[in-house]
């Protein structure tokens, strides 16, 4: 069986035309990320059919849901999918169980992948099945939204800005079920966002939109880090990277996290996990110094051995951001350009990173 997603979408408005190849994991969550108008959502719904590009290829592992070629276009609602949008869109007179019963009564017994239990223990909702949508809150309404997606047991689960709608406590509230979805479903999720927070969070795998056209396409950590792409410009640039807990110090309430593929670790204060737990954490290129020597006497809690492997200005003129690598793992550093000129970095120096800041992600 082929695995990955194939799409080749070629699409023209009077004032905006859609011109992407991309080729896709078939598991885990792919952000397509960008700014409005940038093509995402209208990407989103060539997937799902719900717009026909006038040249288009869509191929969801072993199944292929357009082909122009060869005149092929299978419906949206022949499509093995879930789309959950910006609302919820529930039905007003139904309970949330009716609600969920609709999206399962869709797909024969025989073909379920999802059932009722599963999905309302996933998404946390067993509390609230004799209630009705006008009784739920906005972030409530979106969880039983994608659980109603999740019973039509799709092969592909589209969200088109699923937390857009809800302000900062129920985005808050909905995220740890999302990054349940990705942990225990093995159903590829395209999740469209403009939030670099969310991505940063959930995504595996990037793709950045701008002007209808992907700009890139890579696993989130490697494309995050990458120079030549306007996401390290600005202030907000960082890496996002996922350590294995290898120990806990209870006296300081420190994780001792390892980097992936070697053996130097980072610390970060959070409560004890098991050994052996993937934690996924981000680190600002501002809250990233570059010093010649590694000093212990510092309040520094991580310091670690770099290379320079590049350079480019940052969005004002006082500043550069410098692309390191920590024994194959990519780190961002924000200085200012007097910083690059004393301490004369080019690249293949060797130095040391010093991490003010690590924030855990999931």
């Amino acid at each position: 069986m082929t695995e990955g997603i194939r799409a080749r979408l070629h699409l023209n408005y009077p004032d905006f035309s859609l011109d992407v190849d991309l080729d896709l994991p078939g598991r885990g969550v792919t952000a397509l990320y960008g700014h409005s108008g940038s093509g995402k959502t209208t990407c989103l719904r060539c997937i799902a059919g719900l717009e026909r590009a006038e040249q288009g290829f869509i191929q969801i592992n072993d199944e292929v849901w357009q082909d122009s070629h060869k005149k092929l276009f299978v419906p949206p609602h022949k499509r093995a999918l879930g789309y959950v949008f910006q609302e919820a869109s529930l039905f007003p007179h139904l309970s949330v169980l009716g609600n969920l019963a609709f999206g399962l009564r869709r797909i024969p017994r025989p073909q379920r992948r999802v059932d009722m239990e599963h999905a309302t223990q996933l998404l946390g909702i067993g509390h609230l099945l004799d209630r009705h949508p006008q009784h739920l809150s906005g972030g409530e309404r979106q969880r039983v939204g994608i659980a109603r997606a999740l019973l039509t047991s799709p092969r592909l689960l589209l969200m088109d800005e699923p937390l857009a709608a809800l302000d900062s406590q129920r985005k808050s509230e909905i995220l740890p079920y999302l990054e349940r979805l990705h942990d225990e479903l093995d159903i590829p999720v395209l999740y469209v966002s403009h939030s670099q927070d969310e991505v940063a969070r959930l995504a595996d795998h990037i793709v950045l939109l701008s002007d209808g056209k992907a700009l890139a396409s890579g696993p989130i950590g490697e494309t995050l880090a990458r120079l030549d792409l306007p996401l390290a410009l600005g202030d907000d640039a960082g890496v996002v990277i996922e350590g294995r807990v290898t120990a806990y110090d209870a006296d300081y309430q420190l994780l001792t996290l390892q980097l992936p593929g070697s053996v130097l670790n980072v610390r970060v204060a959070h409560a004890p996990l098991a050994t052996g737990t993937l934690l996924r954490f981000k680190v600002q290129a501002r809250d990233v110094s570059l010093s010649l020597q590694g000093d212990e006497f510092s309040s520094i809690l991580n310091r670690l051995p770099v290379t320079v492997t590049g350079e480019v200005a940052a969005d004002n003129s006082a500043h550069v951001l410098v692309r390191l690598d920590i024994a194959g793992t990519p780190l961002l550093a924000r200085i200012t350009r007097y910083s690059r000129d004393h301490l004369q970095l080019h690249p293949g120096q060797q130095l040391w990173a010093q991490i003010k800041a690590v924030a855990v992600l999931a």
